[in-house]
């Protein structure tokens, strides 16, 4: 559940407080972007990246992008400080208010701002996976975009999770593994250590490209390449990552069981994660070198 204070278009207000509107177009046809970020010691943790991706998807959705990092950055900060929040979880959200025939005649900003923070929320110590067909359209050309437009998302968990599981792997049209609805996926065999890459329709999320980066000061190397679900099931070890659980081992996937996950794999890059992490607060909390 979101806390009590929320930063809209640059005013921190009572969450019951702030007003959206029916003439926001964008707010009903989901044309917006959004983004979670993990809030460690009081810092939201890769910002930098999170900032990028969300100015990459304004370009591919045409969302328009007046907004200055530092600035945002700054006013989460304070948000975090108005909720107390040490250590939890972040939105930004951007909707795009002036497009289409179904917008208002009100004083609108082109793009509403909204801040949000929240707790963190609970996962049992490994998932377990279905598997859906159809999930991802790596052909779309807004494949891979975070968008406000979660139904496929939260429909198919919702699914997943009457149905016992924890999450799903959703595959594409080409029957590829792309990824789940909240979490990029890996999987491990002898030495290699593989995900899907973006054409299959997943997205580049920061916690994937962290690793991707960082992996081989482990001694590891972390492989793009198209995966089936024969390739998952084949694995010595399967986990998924995303802001809110960083790494997290795999116990089964439809039926199909993985011996004691996490596995070393799994622990040595969540280890190496850790560090990176640590680090990443360690220097954004740091002061500023005094000017001379």
């Amino acid at each position: 559940m979101i806390h009590r204070y929320v930063s809209h278009n640059a005013r921190i207000l009572p969450v019951d407080e702030v007003r959206l509107s029916p003439g926001q177009a964008g707010l009903f046809s989901g044309w917006g972007l959004f983004t979670t970020m993990r809030i460690l010691q009081g810092e939201p943790f890769a910002f930098e990246r999170h900032w990028r991706r969300l100015q990459k998807d304004s370009a591919r959705t045409r969302v328009p992008f007046p907004f200055d990092q530092t600035t945002v950055r700054a006013q989460l900060l304070e948000l975090l400080r108005r909720n107390d929040v040490r250590e939890g979880t972040a939105r930004i959200y951007m909707i795009y208010n002036k497009v289409g025939f179904w917008q208002g005649s009100e004083e609108f900003p082109e793009v509403d701002l909204l801040l949000t923070t929240a707790g963190l929320p609970s996962y049992r110590e490994t998932a377990r996976l279905s598997v859906a067909e159809f999930g991802r359209y790596a052909a779309s050309p807004l494949a891979g975009v975070k968008v406000t437009s979660w139904l496929q998302n939260v429909w198919s968990l919702q699914g997943a999770q009457q149905d016992g599981f924890d999450e799903v792997v959703l595959l594409n049209e080409r029957g590829e593994v792309a990824e789940c609805t909240a979490a990029n996926i890996f999987c491990a065999r002898g030495a290699r250590i593989l995900t899907p890459p973006i054409s299959s329709g997943c997205l580049e999320g920061v916690t994937r490209s962290v690793l991707l980066e960082i992996a081989p000061a482990t001694g590891a190397k972390i492989e793009e390449e198209v995966l089936r679900p024969q390739d998952l099931y084949n694995a010595d070890e399967v986990f998924i990552t995303s802001t809110n659980r960083s790494l997290l081992g795999v116990s089964e996937i439809a039926g199909h069981r993985f011996s004691a996950p996490p596995g070393p794999i799994t622990q040595r890059l969540e280890q190496a994660f850790n560090r990176y992490a640590a680090d990443y607060v360690a220097r954004a909390a740091a002061p500023a070198p005094a000017k001379l």
